[in-house]
């Protein structure tokens, strides 16, 4: 498997979201575990992915999943067939010319522009994987539309924090 993580997959994984469900944390190990066996992490040169990562996360020492996959994605970084870079030109702070859809880029959250950037601008592609982060279910089909796939690995869970934080609102439907 060959994916784009979002931050939050990382977190939850790690157990920083106090909210998701035990189902979501379980998910969230399995999947970085998964993609530390046999998968490849697409990110991009400018450091934009890591940084963000090196961040949220603690690596001294590693104590969660999460700061375990960063640690091996840090160490794997140079050996392209775990880890796959793309250039990325920023425009202006956290707007990229590979942004698939400029009328999207405006309605994204900054700091998540560059995984949808980082997605549009490989070749392959690759799916964006989203853990709990209710927003993606408003973008992910404007993305769909320009080859880029949403995985939601806590559907439930990004369904659940949606209805809360978006009362009245109909709930998105999620990708098929």
């Amino acid at each position: 498997m060959r994916a784009v993580i979002d931050t939050n997959v990382l977190l939850v994984a790690n157990g920083q979201h106090g909210d998701v469900s035990p189902d979501c944390v379980i998910e969230c190990v399995l999947r970085l575990q998964a993609i530390q066996n046999n998968g490849v992490v697409v990110i991009d040169d400018g450091f934009r992915i890591l940084g963000e990562y090196q961040n949220k996360t603690n690596l001294s020492p590693p104590t969660g999943v999460g700061d375990k996959f960063l640690k091996w994605l840090l160490r794997q970084a140079g050996n392209p067939a775990r880890v796959e870079q793309v250039s990325l030109t920023e425009t202006t702070e956290n707007c990229f010319a590979e942004f698939p859809d400029a009328n999207l880029e405006i309605l994204f959250d900054a700091p998540d522009r560059k995984f949808a950037a980082v997605a549009h601008m490989h070749p392959n592609k690759p799916p964006i994987l989203q853990a709990a982060d209710c927003k993606w279910l408003d973008w992910w089909p404007a993305l769909q539309l320009n080859g880029i796939r949403v995985e939601f690995v806590c559907p439930e869970d990004a369904c659940s924090f949606y209805r809360n934080k978006f009362p009245g609102k109909p709930l998105p439907e999620l990708p098929g």
